[in-house]
């Protein structure tokens, strides 16, 4: 386990107030251009989860769908998962529908053509944001191009995603540096643009509902302010293995816990394995972990979709996020929490570390996963219960260091940064496709 931070000082509570302003489309006329179409405009349906799924790609796609349309381009989105049946619009911008597919490919080119045709003076673009090595489709090599948004979690990378980004029309766009460099030591070049996060995510502890105030303990059904929380944001899905490694961080909770009567587990995630993931009762009871040291969120509230408002407060209310997996694409919790002022705890893996500001990155054992043919690796239950013991002494409240290192994270911030170049590339590049043909 070693310290992740990149600076250890701690500079204790901030009393500043923060905006708890949220970037959305807010109403229709986001479908029309904010400014008047230029050169490098682009005609791009975006396939991914809906806009309004409150998971990473939902909250992602949110995001970068208006920033794309605010800066003059034209945006559908083909929701793969959140939207079944029926074409729709989000605040005005149009909705394709899952296919039949299990990842919708079957649908995914008749979708693109019927959005390219609405308007052929623009060069057509189709993004994706989601798993690339699902898409299996014959008919994707008729599409000139598309930019895949592409999560790498194993190291290296796999051969079904090496096989996808190297293809002559895909532009891949890596969310982490280290998915960048497991393409460039594949041979692949790429793009690079992470993740961001909006401004709802900071240390004001407060949601306001319904003309009511209520901090994140009590959100997370009454918690004592003098409880030591541990916090868990990950969804419950796949079960050999669980990639989220709810076992080794349960455990080790445990067995740090043993000797805290004031340390407390929150557990903001689906608990029965009903979407296909695991049992978490069956599983705390075998990690020793008492009914009086944990906390579960509630169930139809975490099913029906929770208000990212709620989640950044329960965050703040947090000591330290808990999040060490066998690996990630990016780990967007880790920002979400530090941005709130929160420390975090990873596996040194992946994207993992380099989006620790402050916090720490356990150590960690190689997995074979053969479904991938590429590694994993577990993280290691003793050095999570380091960790723990550190993030129990270190001091309570808001931790600045880490709200200061999640700034760089802003939605705002990474369209600056990242996304205006990375679109003026595709669009030299779709340009100069639609020259050859």
């Amino acid at each position: 386990m070693k310290n992740a931070g990149n600076n250890p000082k701690h500079n204790g509570r901030t009393t500043a107030p923060r905006s708890r302003d949220v970037v959305t489309s807010g109403n229709s006329t986001l479908a029309r251009s904010s400014r008047p179409a230029n050169g490098d405009a682009l005609r791009i349906l975006w396939y991914s989860n809906a806009p309004f799924v409150p998971t990473g790609y939902g909250t992602q796609t949110a995001q970068a769908v208006t920033r794309l349309v605010k800066e003059g381009h034209e945006v559908a989105i083909h929701a793969m998962y959140g939207l079944e049946g029926v074409s729709s619009n989000w605040n005005g911008i149009k909705m394709y529908p899952r296919g039949m597919a299990p990842y919708s490919d079957d649908v995914m080119v008749a979708h693109g053509m019927d959005w390219a045709n609405g308007n052929p003076k623009l060069p057509s673009l189709l993004m994706t944001l989601f798993d690339v090595w699902p898409l299996k489709s014959k008919s994707l090599e008729m599409v000139a191009n598309i930019a895949s948004w592409v999560p790498i979690d194993h190291a290296p990378c796999p051969a079904d995603v090496v096989e996808w980004c190297a293809r002559p029309n895909v532009k891949p766009i890596a969310m982490s540096r280290f998915g960048e460099k497991m393409l460039n030591d594949a041979d692949v070049e790429c793009f690079y643009a992470p993740h961001g996060i909006e401004s709802v995510f900071n240390p004001d502890v407060k949601f306001a509902n319904a003309g009511r105030e209520f901090t994140g303990r009590q959100l997370m059904g009454d918690v004592p302010d003098d409880k030591f929380v541990v916090m868990m944001n990950a969804a419950n899905k796949g079960a050999s293995p669980s990639r989220k490694s709810f076992a080794e961080n349960m455990l080790a909770f445990g067995i740090f816990a043993q000797d805290k009567p004031d340390a407390l587990l929150y557990l903001h995630t689906e608990k029965d394995g009903a979407m296909g993931g695991i049992n978490l009762i069956a599983l705390l009871h075998a990690c020793g972990i008492r009914e009086d040291q944990y906390k579960i969120v509630d169930q139809y509230a975490y099913r029906t979709g929770f208000p990212q408002q709620a989640l950044a407060s329960m965050y703040a209310a947090a000591d330290v996020l808990l999040s060490a997996s066998m690996g990630e694409g990016f780990g967007l919790a880790v920002i979400e929490a530090q941005a709130c002022g929160t420390r975090v705890i990873v596996s040194d893996f992946t994207a993992q570390p380099e989006l620790v500001g402050s916090g720490w990155a356990v150590e960690v054992q190689p997995f074979w996963d053969n479904a991938q043919r590429s590694w994993f690796c577990t993280p290691q239950v003793g050095s999570i219960v380091d960790a723990l013991r550190h993030a129990y002494d270190a001091p309570r409240g808001v931790d600045q260091v880490a709200v200061d290192f999640a700034q760089a994270y802003n939605a705002d911030a990474v369209w600056e940064a990242h996304w205006k170049p990375v679109m003026k590339g595709l669009a030299e590049w779709c340009r100069a496709s639609s020259s050859q043909s």
